[in-house]
């Protein structure tokens, strides 16, 4: 048992010093209204993604981003009910396969899941795809990180019966791109 034990934890220690621990996120924030004319209305949008991860080697890494948004709501109604704010948590584990290392900039697909939970209005929403990028290392330890576009499916599930409404194909639109940084340790 003790020759096992052993094994185990000299074959973490190998693996463990050619890999990289990485930590960073996005960080968003949105507010847009309209005049009166148009309704009067208004919506205000705070985003906060971090991020970890674990590189397992030059071009496979492994992470998990655990997301909170929150939207205060003004003149904007879902199903006729007045809600003044909706927060919603998300966690996003994913498996990154780095396809072209051109230096400092690299070329990368996230392929996993995305389970996001709602609040007040009591929604669930679960993705399975995968999310091309890039990083740019701007030194040994900082990287600009950049996500565009969703390929696969999406399953939102509301409150209620016979009520889901779900979604496959590719996105590429300006709601799919995120930017952030990273430390790499």
């Amino acid at each position: 048992m003790k020759k096992i034990l052993m094994t185990l934890v000299a074959a973490f220690a190998a693996v463990s010093m050619n890999a990289q621990v990485y930590i960073g996120g996005s960080f968003a924030f949105e507010a847009w209204s309209s005049q009166k004319l148009a309704g009067d209305k208004s919506e205000t949008v705070f985003k906060i993604m971090p991020e970890i991860g674990y590189n397992l080697n030059d071009e496979w890494a492994i992470g998990t981003v655990i997301g909170y948004e929150n939207n205060k709501f003004n003149g904007i109604s879902f199903d006729g009910v007045n809600v003044p704010s909706e927060s919603a948590f998300a966690i996003s584990p994913y498996a990154r396969y780095t396809f072209s290392n051109l230096g400092k900039v690299k070329f990368f697909v996230d392929g996993g899941f995305s389970f996001i939970s709602a609040t007040k209005a009591d929604w669930t929403a679960l993705s399975v795809g995968f999310t091309p990028g890039l990083a740019v290392n701007l030194t040994n330890n900082l990287s600009f990180v950049s996500h565009i576009g969703f390929v696969g499916y999406t399953l939102v599930n509301p409150d209620g019966d016979d009520n889901n409404t779900s979604m496959f194909g590719l996105s590429l639109d300006a709601s799919d791109i995120s930017f952030g940084l990273y430390y790499n340790f």
